[in-house]
């Protein structure tokens, strides 16, 4: 078997006396599409914190690509390959897709590609607008951009840092149906190149993804599998307040 790229062995985070992580293991193979769902609390959110640095765990392990990620800073587990796609897109409204894309590819990181930019940094910024479909509106402000539009520009943000992984957070709150399907067609697309991992409550979008499924409740994992076999799995149904409609939305 290969060597998992990202590993969390028995991970345990409290706050105030609260379990928010309660032995948690779960391991990434390089190049994978991993999607991740659960109730809210189960703590799939303070997970992510853990693997880049925002929290430290009361103990247990976060091993990358065979090096221990524990007590490293943020900036620092981010220069290792991690990158992080949070709920809200981040991108700079005031500036346009080119410029945010330049910014995004410039090392290190300063505003003088907006001014100067060679042509192997050009024809990078034209390939990431190319795999999101925004060359289009490469000189448009990011603000006029749609949410899913805006979600796409991020995305293509942090693959101009060129991560090893890429953690997604919820990317298809609050897009419509076919943003919806195309944000997880663009998922697809990039994992083999990158390991993926993704979090997110649309069923339909965990569906369409076609990954492994790892459900976490109560700060573990409770279960994992294609969607076929989760959506047949009584504590899962349990965990979803007894209602196994909610997973064949």
């Amino acid at each position: 078997m290969n060597t998992p790229l990202l590993e969390l062995r028995e991970i345990y985070v409290s706050f105030e006396g609260f379990l928010a992580l309660n032995g948690l293991n779960l391991s990434l193979q390089p190049g994978e599409l991993r999607a991740v769902i659960g109730p809210n609390g189960a703590g799939k959110t303070t997970f992510l914190d853990v693997i880049t640095g925002k929290v430290l765990p009361s103990s247990g392990e976060v091993v990358f690509k065979g090096f221990s990620l524990i007590g490293m800073h943020e900036h620092q587990i981010a220069r290792k390959g991690i990158g992080r796609k949070f709920q809200s897109p981040r991108v700079f409204e005031n500036l346009s897709v080119y410029e945010n894309l330049a910014l995004s590819v410039s090392e290190p990181k300063r505003p003088w590609p907006l001014l100067f930019s060679d042509n192997k940094n050009k024809d990078q910024i034209h390939h990431l607008m190319n795999i999101v479909n925004l060359q289009s509106r490469a000189h448009l402000c990011a603000g006029s951009l749609s949410h899913g539009q805006k979600q796409w520009l991020e995305i293509a943000m942090l693959l101009g840092q060129d991560p090893d992984m890429l953690l997604v957070d919820e990317p298809v709150a609050g897009l419509t149906d076919e943003e919806t399907e195309l944000t997880a067609d663009l998922l697809k697309s990039l994992a083999g190149d990158h390991t993926i991992l993704v979090i997110d409550h649309d069923m339909e979008f965990i569906r369409r993804l076609n990954s492994p499924v790892t459900v976490l409740h109560q700060g573990k994992v409770l279960c994992e599998g294609n969607m076929q076999k989760i959506q047949k799995d009584s504590k899962v149904i349990e965990v979803y307040l007894g209602r196994p409609e909610r997973l064949n939305q």
